[in-house]
């Protein structure tokens, strides 16, 4: 809403005029345009499709961007992986992202950072780690830029009902968009189980993990008609971020 400076997600309650809208691809496009979220949709907690429709270049791109190359590597390095210059590659992703691989980069992080701040009781400093930033100079910076607050201000702010309690392990939200037929998913992956590796049981799909030679269980099942859970049991947080992300893929969310 350019009244407003605020950018909400789609089914939003708020009812702006329509000659105060601007639509954005991304939420990190609205954010460098100088959106900052809506509180009460709350955008940053539903991820919602990435380069839909953009060209195949920049579709590999975003998904080296998923798969960490930005957390500690720069646009420099990106465009040497698809063998294009750092200028063209932002070009491409300001044509059709509206957002530099940089700033798609760091949206993607201060968001995940956010569910965390709201859902866990993780300490920042876990957070910052867990979401993939390389210090806490860098986590507190660009949660400013993104959010216009701190992460303590952001801690403060949850809600009660966000939290979420886990008897061992931590637990996360997968959002989704209805329909997901929980039932016929998990009875599929069951078929499929890697034994050893993979299991479904009363309707939670259990899985081995390893991080830098550690290993680590992750459970997932159905949580609510727009989500499910994740409760995660691993040596160390940092990098939860892309054990998230494919648990996601698994799940198609």
């Amino acid at each position: 809403m350019v009244t407003t400076g605020i950018y909400c997600r789609p089914g939003c309650g708020a009812k702006p005029l329509a000659e105060n809208v601007k639509t954005f691809e991304l939420a990190a496009g609205a954010e460098a345009a100088g959106f900052r979220a809506c509180l009460r949709c709350r955008p940053y907690r539903v991820a919602g499709p990435v380069a839909a429709g953009a060209p195949e270049l920049v579709c590999r791109a975003v998904q080296l961007i998923i798969a960490g190359v930005l957390d500690s590597g720069t646009e420099a390095v990106l465009g040497a992986r698809l063998a294009v210059s750092p200028r063209h590659l932002r070009r491409l992703f300001r044509d059709h992202l509206g957002v530099t691989p940089d700033g798609l980069a760091r949206s993607r992080r201060a968001h995940f950072a956010r569910r965390l701040l709201d859902d866990s009781d993780l300490t920042v400093a876990d957070i910052a780690f867990a979401s993939g930033f390389g210090s806490l100079r860098q986590f507190n910076r660009d949660m400013k830029l993104v959010f216009r607050a701190s992460p303590v201000e952001l801690r403060s702010r949850r809600r009660k009902a966000d939290r979420l309690a886990a008897d061992g392990g931590l637990v996360l939200r997968l959002p989704f968009s209805p329909p997901l037929h929980w039932e016929a998913l998990s009875a599929f992956l069951a078929e499929r189980a890697v034994p050893g590796v993979e299991s479904v049981r009363d309707s939670v799909y259990r899985r081995t993990i390893s991080l830098d030679g550690e290993a680590g269980v992750i459970e997932v099942t159905r949580g609510g008609d727009d989500h499910l859970l994740l409760t995660a049991h691993l040596p160390f947080w940092e990098g939860l971020i892309h054990v998230v992300e494919r648990a996601g893929r698994v799940f198609g969310v």
